[in-house]
């Protein structure tokens, strides 16, 4: 873990806007008039996906990914203007919340400035041509970490930005050598030293595929030596496997209590549901009372939850990466009560500083968390297939207050029970 990473980190929520679709009319002055509404949800930082220009070689889709990166110290015209993008960072500051900006170091696209002006920065093939080394990435071409020059190039470009934002998520960090973030963070420091950076670590298959091809992988432990915070992926392959049906609950929950010992004492992780590379957590949890407490579980556990936009009304669709497809506003449906609520939940110390620890209850869908600080108890039962049930949570006997609905529960003989919906109680 970066040794300077707070621990504060634990009790901030992550907001990610995917600016061409967050609005019909894709822009940054558009994006800009609803983060008041973003702000009420309980929003400490703002995730714009990439914001600069898109290549037009090998393009995909309509539009293309913003993943496929032309020019890395420009902005997409199509979004706006580099004034509208200040205003808009400019306006993220106006409400209390920080911006970060996804910085996608692993590729560009094959007609990006780098590639016309430094192609010896780039891997090549065995015939001697731009390429890359995953596969199916058919919209861009790899950069080669070998050379300084890239380097030099790469972390100017961060040091530029960090001027203007608060921080950087970074595209397949895992991908890059640990030795490049650790100097991007260093030189970074001398311009922002609250700098914030979040690394998309990568699902433990796909690490294994690209040491098996003798590739930069580095694991979560490694990435966390550079970046304050980094994918919740390592667990991830448990948590949608048990949406399919394919292992337990109990295979999941000891996936997230690993964490608390295999990671250094300020691990941060970004908790999360979906995000624009996964299925949206309507769509594996279309029941109404199983997403809040899906929901009501990613804030609960120890880290930063991120919502991406769209989450909060329920969409079902991720938007398209490779064309326009507006998220909608209107879905009939409404968690910002959840969101709201959770938020209060998530500022208490004890969420930062507590130890964590989750049981499994298979026969009865339940889940069970508490958190441990000093002489403080928070406590969380989350009944996962959204049904009434009663749990052994430890507590004594008594009456209690939920803290997401304000509503009393009674604890008898050991049984604190739940009507379907996610309890959150404080034990004195």
């Amino acid at each position: 873990m970066a040794i300077v990473t707070s621990k504060n980190l634990r009790n901030q929520v992550v907001y990610s806007i995917y600016i061409r679709n967050h609005t019909a009319e894709g822009t940054f002055k558009a994006a800009e008039q609803d983060l008041g509404r973003i702000h009420g949800l309980g929003v400490d930082i703002i995730w714009l996906l990439p914001v600069h220009p898109i290549g037009s070689i090998a393009r995909k889709g309509e539009l293309g990914s913003p993943y496929a990166n032309q020019d890395y110290r420009g902005i997409n015209p199509e979004l706006g203007t580099p004034e509208d993008f200040r205003s808009l960072v400019d306006a993220i500051h106006q409400h209390g919340m920080k911006c970060i900006i996804d910085v996608v170091y692993n590729h560009t696209s094959p007609d990006s400035w780098l590639a016309g002006n430094h192609p010896e920065f780039f891997y090549k093939t065995p015939e001697g041509k731009f390429g890359n080394r995953v596969g199916d990435w058919g919209d861009i071409i790899d950069l080669d970490y070998s050379h300084p020059g890239l380097w030099e190039y790469q972390i100017e470009t961060l040091r530029q930005w960090s001027g203007i934002v608060d921080g950087f998520r970074c595209d397949v960090a895992a991908l890059l050598p640990l030795d490049f973030w650790l100097q991007a963070r260093e030189k970074v420091a001398e311009v922002n030293p609250h700098c914030l950076w979040l690394a998309e670590s990568i699902e433990p298959d796909f690490l294994l595929h690209l040491r098996a091809r003798e590739m930069v992988s580095l694991s979560d432990a490694e990435v966390l030596q550079a970046f304050d915070a980094c994918y919740d992926y390592d667990s991830y392959p448990y948590f949608k496997g048990y949406a399919d049906g394919k292992n337990s609950l109990s295979a999941y929950v000891e996936k997230i209590n690993a964490q608390e010992y295999i990671y250094p004492d300020n691990y941060v992780k970004l908790r999360f549901l979906e995000n624009h590379d996964r299925p949206r957590a309507k769509a594996l949890f279309p029941a109404e009372e199983e997403l809040i407490s899906w929901t009501a579980l990613m804030y609960f556990q120890k880290g930063m939850p991120l919502i991406y936009g769209g989450q909060e009304t329920e969409n079902e669709v991720c938007p398209d990466l490779f064309g326009k497809n507006t998220v909608s506003w209107n879905t009939g449906k409404d968690l910002s009560w959840l969101f709201k609520a959770l938020y209060r939940v998530k500022h208490k110390e004890i969420m930062a500083r507590g130890i964590c620890h989750l049981q499994a209850s298979e026969d009865q869908g339940l889940i069970v968390g508490t958190y441990t600080w000093r002489e403080q108890r928070l406590v969380g039962v989350f009944s996962m297939k959204g049904k009434a049930a009663e749990a052994e949570a430890g507590v004594p006997d008594g009456v209690y207050v939920n803290l997401i609905d304000g509503s009393e529960v009674a604890v008898a003989e050991g049984k604190l029970p739940v009507q379907g919906r996610p309890v959150i109680i404080e034990v004195e």
